[in-house]
């Protein structure tokens, strides 16, 4: 089944999408600028005994940052825009420095110009450009990088960012084999939409899904809240198309070779340093006919990890399972609002004896009605002896309703004078607590020459039956001002890094590389890992003009990368 892209190439159309990005994206912050949840009242009292209270810095205006954009030194080129918001709105991701670089207005470099090609053709004209003139050049999907993905550094190369919004289709589906070709450029629910019309999904839901594309999670090696069932992206990556500065790489779908190294891993988690990824083949599943979500909540921690191990390992067919350690099940239920109701169910918990200590577990079961009956069971079956307190559907549906809004949070926090940030790492089972323990009391002290404590809770978000995924989060007052916030975060982020790297984590286990974790990457890789990767990158592009600094940590550093006051 093929669709022939039928749009590409009416300026009218990309002139209104590229108006619509200006005035619907926040250009300092997260997704749509319309909205803005508020923290109910309990909540911000919630933190403010915890970590007191805050005051929200001075932000710079837009108009003010645009004065402030240099000259490009991109030559002209029908493809590349040089207008100055643009080349700012793609300057920065979502990480919490680069919230602090654009809400201070102070950013190190910025692109010299945005392509947005609109097929494969054009995408290979650009590297074509770049190549014979020396240019830095940058993959751009939703721009929701936390590593510092795409960010431009600071230096005497010009640097033109390529945005793959424009390639966003679906090419073709072959539903006998189950393999959808998609643009690489496809956000998160474009690519449900266009596969939901046939009656197909891919599964891939991770908390970005509203913004980040397909070939940034290939890129990345994203993982979706409901890979339990669908598969982490290496699974439902299948092959495509990807352009580079020495030609086309074309990655056949095969369902399995034992002929040599395999192509397809090289370009997972390349994150733009060998090429473009501008055509991607996945595997797709027909919808299933049901799907839930369901609560359960453990008297303490120690039996509700020991429950969700069992239950990975016994191979329940689960589609998620989200655990919560004991401080972020009670900040989750501070700023739910509807105290009234949040009293009515802990009294109830604790006649469960289920008290102080208690811990939520979030599951999904997705398939036929027969298979969902069976996981219900059998997950009940399996928690009983953990005293595990099922809570039905109720609080899984809210919690399926607010998935993909909990990034706008931050921007609430933020607005009241909180800093967010988050790290996430992976380890196995016997490693899972000490290694969570080592990282929340790192991050909880880490201010305290400032006399400043700091909001620390985790959950395990992708459950293996050899390990788990460990995800936490850390809120703090901002300082007296940016630089200060800065240095602040990077004493937090550095230490615990190092922490997890010589304590058996993994660096990344979802939201890749990047700038800011590269530092870290020879730890979990060694020596000569490291000179195998750096020799891959040397063979696709030997003159470093792909993505330099990302991945592997070069000489090239940003000017002035921390803010001003």
């Amino acid at each position: 089944m093929f669709f022939p892209d039928r749009l590409q190439g009416i300026r009218a159309g990309r002139r209104v999408k590229e108006q619509e990005e200006k005035t619907m994206r926040r250009w300092n912050g997260w997704g749509d600028d319309s909205i803005q949840p508020q923290l109910p009242e309990n909540g911000l009292t919630f933190l403010k005994d915890r970590i007191g209270a805050a005051t929200r810095l001075p932000q710079a205006i837009l108009e003010d940052v645009i004065s402030k954009v240099p000259p490009s030194r991109l030559p002209d080129q029908p493809l590349i825009s040089r207008d100055p918001e643009t080349r700012i709105r793609h300057a920065r991701g979502q990480s919490l420095p680069d919230w602090l670089a654009m809400r201070s207005g102070h950013i190190p470099a910025y692109p010299d110009g945005v392509a947005r090609p609109g097929n494969t053709h054009q995408v290979r004209e650009l590297l074509q450009l770049a190549r014979d003139q020396g240019f830095h050049v940058i993959p751009y999907g939703g721009g929701t990088s936390v590593a510092g993905h795409i960010n431009p550094l600071a230096g005497d190369t010009p640097v033109l960012t390529i945005s793959m919004a424009r390639m966003n289709r679906l090419l073709d589906l072959d539903t006998e084999s189950q393999i959808a070709t998609f643009g690489a450029g496809t956000p998160g629910p474009l690519v449900e939409s266009q596969l939901r019309a046939h009656g197909y999904t891919l599964g891939h839901f991770p908390q970005s899904f509203e913004l980040s594309t397909l070939g940034g999670w290939i890129a990345s090696r994203s993982s979706g809240q409901q890979s339990l069932r669908y598969g982490r992206i290496e699974q439902l990556f299948a092959g495509g198309t990807v352009e580079t500065l020495r030609g086309s790489l074309r990655i056949p779908t095969l369902p399995a070779s034992s002929a040599g190294p395999d192509v397809r891993e090289m370009i997972l988690g390349s994150e733009g340093r060998l090429g473009i990824i501008t055509e991607a083949k996945v595997r797709v599943t027909p919808l299933p006919e049901q799907e839930s979500f369901h609560v359960m909540f453990f008297p303490n921690w120690t039996l509700a990890r020991e429950a969700a191990r069992r239950m990975v390992q016994a191979k329940l067919p689960l589609s998620m399972l989200r655990l919560s350690n004991e401080e972020e099940t009670r900040t989750q239920l501070a700023l739910a609002g509807h105290p009234a109701q949040i009293r009515l169910l802990e009294n109830y918990l604790a006649l469960r004896r289920a008290g102080s200590t208690k811990c939520m577990m979030t599951f999904g079961i997705t398939g036929s009605p027969r298979q969902c009956r069976f996981a219900r069971e059998e997950v009940r079956r399996l928690c009983k002896p953990f005293r595990g307190v099922y809570m039905g559907t109720g609080m899984g549906r809210k919690w399926a309703e607010k998935r993909f809004a909990m990034p706008y949070l931050r921007e609430t926090l933020w607005e009241l004078g909180y800093a967010v940030d988050t790290l996430e790492t992976a380890t196995d089972w016997d490693n899972v607590d000490t290694l969570m323990g080592m990282v929340e009391d790192n991050l909880r002290h880490g201010l305290m020459e400032y006399n400043q404590p700091v909001h620390v809770f985790s959950h395990l978000s992708h459950v293996y039956p050899q390990g788990s995924s460990i995800y936490t989060t850390y809120v703090f007052p901002v300082a007296d001002n940016y630089r200060n916030t800065f240095a602040r975060w990077q004493h937090l982020k550095d230490t615990t890094s190092a922490l997890i790297v010589n304590n058996r984590g993994t660096i990344s286990h979802q939201h890749g590389v990047g700038k800011d974790h590269a530092p870290w990457l020879p730890v979990e890789k060694g020596e000569l890992g490291m000179m195998a990767i750096q020799g891959l990158l040397d063979t696709f592009d030997p003159r470093g003009l792909l993505n330099p600094g990302t991945l592997i940590a070069g000489n090239d550093t940003e000017d002035g990368e921390r803010p001003e006051s």
